[in-house]
């Protein structure tokens, strides 16, 4: 048992302390806490979270834990997968972990809240996210990336999703090495998440971050009762987690390299755009050529973006009918740019996706196939213009990565704007105060009356 990766994983998780966290780690999980209430309050006013997943397991009855931007509770599995399908349901949550670690740990660690014994102050809280994107990231690491996993087919925020959530929540829950050891062997087949929805557009992707969150919390629950899982669910056994998800050749040892040395939060990154992160980077490129040629979206003739073939079958599709189509849709973000001047929540409404003005930029976008493309960051954007000009823009490091973080005041902005679609403003400013101060919080279940809105259920 003490030779099995799940092994090492629950030993780390069970004795980690916050102060086993670098500062700069502390303070990002922080800053990654409030993007991810700000995109959850806001996705919990889609059809997915509210008019359908909440209305439909309401009818289990209420529950101990926070439905966020409601008046609902749920029991702590049904608030994790509706806080979960919100906060992934506009595209605006992080990336960068499992790849979409905060909308899969903190509704986790937000439903196994109300179950731990006794206060959790919000030193504890921090660590407990830490931790859970640290193991996502390691577990889709084992894969050799998100490349090969993705690839082949499976949406790592489902599949590796559920072990971020199943460590968040065994640590806020203050599990020893035995029961996070099962929780993370039990999250193991819980495990899914199919990329089949970038053909239609259809809704099930949102639901890949509920479910993993979900599973998170089954786990934790189940372990805590005394179920046990698989101690070998990494290993090259029949049955093995990675010899039946891989495709391609596997890293298993990436899982535990440096653990507890390099916290792989430092990978996430948060979105200022509400699209697939794969758009950003040509986004980010078209507003630089704006701003150095001082264009009007009259005055282009052709906008071309280079990408590889992967690339493409993900972001290259020009649907718009639905909100999730056209926010994977590369050529609809450079459009939306170039028309609205952005590319936020806004620029996604259906009545910017039906107007005249963007289906005659539309037409003017196109993908150019190039194989030597290694990243949507490391490529180009040509713009043809009117008058002649062929202005070719190399595409970089995102905004919002974490070597091009967002600034504070951009982050409390896009914060203030999503809250402010459910919380007054004086609560949403008040969150934000709260989760910028976790580190001196008592108690993080100070949390859970500030993300309530409407009236408290009995």
């Amino acid at each position: 048992m003490s030779e099995t990766i799940i092994a090492r994983l629950a030993e780390f998780i069970a004795t980690a302390r916050h102060d086993d966290l670098p500062p700069a780690m502390a303070d990002k999980a922080r800053l990654h806490i409030l993007d991810t209430f700000g995109a959850a309050l806001a996705g919990a006013t889609s059809q997915e979270a509210i008019r359908t997943s909440a209305a439909l397991l309401r009818a289990d009855g209420p529950g101990q834990s926070q439905l966020w931007g409601s008046e609902m509770r749920l029991s702590p599995r049904n608030a994790a997968l509706v806080n979960g399908i919100a906060a992934h349901a506009f595209e605006l949550d992080d990336t960068g972990g499992c790849d979409h670690s905060g909308a899969t740990v903190l509704p986790a660690v937000m439903a196994a809240l109300p179950l731990a014994d006794g206060p959790v102050d919000g030193r504890r809280f921090t660590l407990a996210v830490a931790l859970g994107y640290d193991i996502g990231r390691r577990v889709m690491m084992g894969f050799g990336g998100y490349v090969p996993h993705n690839s082949a087919g499976w949406h790592s925020t489902g599949t590796c999703g559920v072990f971020a959530a199943a460590a968040a929540a065994a640590s806020i829950m203050k599990f020893d090495a035995k029961a996070t050891a099962n929780c993370l062997g039990l999250a193991a087949s819980f495990a899914g998440g199919l990329w089949c929805f970038i053909h239609d557009g259809a809704m099930a992707k949102r639901v890949h971050a509920g479910r993993a969150a979900e599973g998170g919390v089954l786990a934790a629950l189940l372990a805590r009762d005394g179920v046990t899982g698989p101690a070998h669910a990494f290993e090259d056994v029949w049955g093995g987690f990675f010899k039946t998800y891989a495709h391609g050749p596997l890293t298993p040892d990436a899982v535990t390299n440096a653990l507890g040395r390099d916290w792989l939060l430092r990978d996430a990154a948060i979105k200022p755009y509400a699209s697939c992160r794969d758009t950003h980077a040509a986004i980010d490129a078209i507003g630089r050529v704006l701003a150095r040629e001082a264009l009007q979206p009259g005055q282009i003739r052709h906008v071309r973006a280079r990408l590889n073939s992967f690339l493409n079958d993900m972001v290259g599709g020009r649907d718009v009918s639905t909100m999730p189509a056209a926010q994977m849709s590369l050529p609809y973000a450079v459009a939306a740019r170039l028309c609205f001047g952005g590319a936020g929540l806004a620029a996604y409404a259906p009545e910017r996706r039906a107007s005249p003005e963007i289906a005659s930029m539309l037409d003017k976008v196109s993908i150019e196939i190039d194989e030597t493309v290694s990243a949507s960051w490391k490529s180009s954007i040509i713009v043809e213009a009117d008058d002649g000009r062929r202005i070719e823009e190399q595409t970089s490091v995102q905004l919002g990565a974490p070597d091009n973080p967002l600034p504070l005041a951009q982050l409390r902005a896009k914060f203030d704007e999503l809250a402010g679609l459910v919380l007054p403003a004086e609560q949403a400013r008040q969150l934000a105060e709260t989760v910028l101060g976790l580190a001196a919080l008592p108690d993080a279940r100070a949390l859970l009356p500030l993300l309530r809105a409407g009236e408290p259920t009995p």
